[in-house]
């Protein structure tokens, strides 16, 4: 019971998301309206993936200090849970895009799937795609190992400009970038009021624990299935 603590406040927390999602009064904003309860799914989907991606980030640097298997495995699953995520925020992303631009403000599809912030937003998942297609190009584990944790650094890198950066700097309709103040909030402590917050944060907690514990059992079953290669 003292090693599952996490989990149990995983469940708990995930739970409380839920029912605070979809029962919690939310703020009535302009074309946001109920929809805006996507934000405990979408946003937080969205931090938990960083976070993942953030630990396979520093276990594929701890390989390359060491050349620890050990450690490539890890960085290998952390990254599979955060793409994994990333493509659930990424859809949960298209589906609120699909209420808000295209049928309360008449954006065409065509804009929408021009939309920088989606755009950068498949990049970065293409880029950890790749990620794992150039692991399946090696026989050599070493070198797999090496190349993998090199790419692996290049692709936590290049998640900040693709989805942080560039699309800010053009005119978008997501929010917090320029041109996109016309009833589209972002993140700030005017639309995000305490009732939100209350469910937020532990959305954000519950969701990085539960991308956690799935990796964390994927790690044990690849430790099993590997013992001989890491031995």
């Amino acid at each position: 019971m003292k090693k599952s603590w996490w989990k149990i406040l995983s469940l708990v927390l995930l739970i409380y998301t839920i029912i605070g999602g979809f029962l919690f009064e939310v703020p009535r904003l302009d074309i946001l309206n109920e929809t805006i309860r996507n934000l405990y799914f979408h946003v937080c989907m969205w931090f938990g993936m960083m976070i993942l991606f953030g630990v396979s980030f520093v276990y594929s640097i701890k390989h390359l200090r060491g050349f620890n298997l050990k450690h490539d495995i890890y960085a290998r699953h952390f990254a599979e849970t955060g793409s994994l995520f990333g493509i659930l925020g990424y859809l949960t992303g298209i589906l609120w895009v699909n209420v808000t631009w295209v049928t309360d403000q008449g954006q065409s599809l065509g804009s929408v799937l021009k939309e920088p912030k989606l755009i950068g937003a498949a990049i970065a998942l293409l880029i950890y795609g790749a990620y794992f297609v150039l692991r399946g190009s090696f026989n050599d584990i070493d070198k797999k190992a090496r190349v993998s944790a090199v790419y692996n650094i290049f692709a936590f890198a290049m998640l900040f400009p693709s989805i942080w950066i560039i699309p800010r700097l053009v005119g978008s309709l997501h929010p917090g970038a320029p041109g996109s103040d016309s009833g589209n909030p972002a993140l700030n402590r005017n639309d995000l009021d305490g009732s939100m917050r209350m469910v937020f944060y532990p959305a954000i907690i519950g969701w990085t624990l539960l991308g956690v514990w799935i990796t964390t059992l994927r790690i044990r079953l690849s430790l099993i299935n590997e013992k001989d290669i890491i031995s």
